[in-house]
């Protein structure tokens, strides 16, 4: 019964979540993170694309790490970064 209990409670909360790493580099915009950060929590605009609300950010000293669970829009991202110089690993 124990098994049967987690597991409904999993398939109720669980969501699916998509990850793109963006490396740095010299033509990638300045302060990424915080860019990213107030584009989540729509202080800034983005043209084009619509703020990812649970979008989840990790830096590290050669690489930003996002995450979240709406695949479309990460996309939308990914090719903006892309587009501005960034070099990403592709969402997976």
């Amino acid at each position: 019964m124990a098994k049967r209990v987690a597991e409904k409670w999993l398939q109720e909360r669980a969501v699916p979540e998509y990850r793109l790493r963006v490396f740095s580099s010299a033509s990638s915009p300045h302060n990424l993170p915080a860019l990213l950060r107030a584009f989540r929590d729509s202080k800034t605009r983005i043209a084009g694309l619509t703020p990812i609300e649970d979008l989840r950010i990790r830096v590290s000293s050669e690489r930003v790490d996002l995450w979240a669970s709406d695949r479309e829009s990460l996309i939308q991202l990914n090719t903006w970064l892309l587009k501005h110089g960034c070099e990403t690993t592709g969402i997976w």
